[in-house]
């Protein structure tokens, strides 16, 4: 569909996942949508929570697979195949291990870099020409391999103020990658979200 942005948020459906540090994909187009005040409902041909509105003259079609993580590709495939959204209309967010809290990371394509929901992706697409932002999680401090537990745990109450501005700027970003393109989201808003105390610091 002309003029149609597409942004998925990638997590896991179920009360028990809602506040994990997998699901940071979904809190950040939850407050996307708060941000441009679109409604979210479920529906179940496309296996996936969708919200939709209209902002300065573009369509937003939000989306929470409700596939879980490992089969993600399934409900992006379903949309951009009935909306006829085109891959540059298309943004993923997504954790990423590999980044430390508060890093964020846009960029035009990519690999997997083993995160399983964009392997989905990549598979159903059969492409990895398609935009994502990472959103740094980081690791356990011993800094393991082994980072399942890690991943499907909590923020620690020490974490959630820097999650809040993390999630605003997130926010802000998706707008600006659909407002004034990719490459602008980049520049202004790639790097590192301090809060006020960590920069007087």
């Amino acid at each position: 569909m002309e003029n149609t942005y597409l942004i998925v948020g990638l997590g896991n459906p179920g009360a028990d996942y809602a506040s994990t540090r997998h699901n940071v994909g979904f809190m950040a187009v939850q407050r996307f949508a708060e941000r441009i005040q679109a409604k979210w409902r479920s529906e179940e041909k496309f296996q996936a929570r969708l919200a939709r509105a209209e902002l300065n003259g573009r369509k937003f079609l939000l989306c929470e697979p409700q596939t879980y993580m490992n089969a993600s590709g399934s409900a992006v495939r379903a949309l951009t195949d009935y909306f006829k959204v085109a891959l540059n209309r298309l943004l993923v967010v997504v954790d990423d291990a590999d980044l430390p809290l508060g890093h964020l990371r846009l960029r035009t394509r990519g690999s997997s870099g083993g995160h399983h929901g964009l392997e989905s992706i990549e598979q159903h697409l059969a492409t990895r020409g398609y935009a994502r932002l990472r959103i740094g999680i980081g690791r356990q401090p011993d800094g393991g391999r082994e980072i399942t537990d890690y991943v499907l745990g909590k923020f620690r109450p020490e974490e959630l103020r820097l999650l809040g501005m993390i999630l605003e700027r997130v926010a802000r970003q998706i707008e600006c990658w659909a407002a004034a393109g990719i490459q602008q989201a980049m520049n202004d808003f790639n790097g590192v979200v301090e809060t006020p105390s960590a920069k007087e610091s």
